[in-house]
C-alpha cells in the first residue's frame, strides 16, 4: 500500500455529479482503490438518512461521517458516536429564521424537518445540526454575526447561500479523526475532498486536503491542490495520480 490510507470524500458536489449521481469512472476508480488496501468512506454534511442510498450502491462497509461530524458510523447500522445540540439552541434558530423569512432545516437522529414539516415539540426529538438557506446576503450576514456572538456553533456552509451550524468543536475533521483512531492510522495518512467550508476542516487536517474544481473559492485557497470538477469525474482523477499510481 502507498503512502494514503483513507480516502475521505464530501457527497454533493464532489462524489456526486450535479444530476445528484455517482458516475461509472468514479465508481471504478472508487472500487479500484478498495481493491488497492485504501479505506474509502464518505464525510458529508447529510444525515445517515439520505447517505445510505449512495452506501447500499457502493455496498460500502467503511465508517462514515455525517451531519458534518455530528455522527461517526464505524459502519453501516454500527453507530460510533454521535453529539447533539441543546434544543434551546434549535429553539432559538427556528425564531430568527422565522424572523428574517429564510428557508430552514434539520436534522435529528429521527429524521430531516424543514420549514415546510417542521415538528410541534422539539423535545422529543434529539437534534444534530440546523441550516439557514436565503439568496439575500444581507440576511445571510446578520444571522451569521448572530450566531458568531453566541459562540457555541461551528459555523459552515455547503453552499453560498446558506449556513450551517453543528456544536462547536465538531466538523468533519473531528470525525475523521476518530475514525483514524478506530482503523489506527494517522491524519497524514488521510486524503479528503471536497468543496465547501464545511470541507475546510477536514482539507486543512488530512495529509492530502484537495479542492473540487466547482469548490468555493475559500476551500481552494486551503487546499493543497485542486482537481477537476464534480462533472469531470475529479475524484477519480485524485484516485489515479495518488492511490493506484
Amino acid at each position: 500500500m502507498g503512502k494514503y490510507k483513507l480516502l475521505a470524500l464530501d457527497m454533493d458536489g464532489t462524489v456526486l455529479n450535479e444530476q445528484q449521481q455517482i458516475s461509472d469512472v468514479n465508481r471504478e476508480a472508487i472500487y479500484a482503490a478498495i481493491e488497492a488496501g485504501v479505506t474509502v468512506m464518505f464525510s458529508t454534511g447529510r444525515g445517515i438518512q439520505s447517505a445510505q442510498p449512495y452506501i447500499d450502491e457502493l455496498k460500502l462497509q467503511s465508517p462514515i461521517v455525517t451531519v458534518n461530524g455530528s455522527e461517526v458510523w464505524q459502519a453501516p447500522g454500527m453507530l460510533l458516536n454521535r453529539h447533539l445540540m441543546d434544543v434551546k439552541w434549535i429553539r432559538s434558530m427556528h425564531e430568527m429564521a422565522a424572523e428574517h423569512d429564510t428557508w430552514y432545516w434539520a436534522y435529528s437522529v429521527e429524521g430531516i424537518f424543514n420549514r415546510d414539516n417542521w415538528p410541534g415539540d422539539l423535545n422529543d426529538l434529539h437534534w444534530l445540526k440546523f441550516g439557514f438557506y436565503t439568496e439575500d446576503q444581507e440576511k445571510l450576514t446578520k444571522i451569521r454575526h448572530v450566531l458568531q456572538a453566541w459562540d457555541v456553533f461551528e459555523i459552515t456552509n455547503s453552499h453560498p447561500f446558506n449556513l450551517e451550524m453543528n456544536p462547536i468543536g465538531i466538523s468533519k475533521a473531528s470525525g475523521i479523526q476518530d475514525v483514524c483512531k478506530l482503523l489506527g492510522i494517522d491524519m497524514s495518512e488521510v486524503i479528503a475532498m471536497g468543496d465547501s467550508m464545511n470541507d475546510i476542516k477536514m482539507i486543512r487536517a488530512a495529509g492530502l486536503g484537495v479542492a473540487m474544481g466547482n469548490a468555493q473559492v475559500e476551500l481552494k485557497q486551503a487546499a493543497d491542490l485542486v482537481t477537476v470538477s464534480n462533472d469531470e469525474d475529479g475524484v477519480a482523477q485524485i484516485i489515479r495520480q495518488y492511490i493506484l499510481s
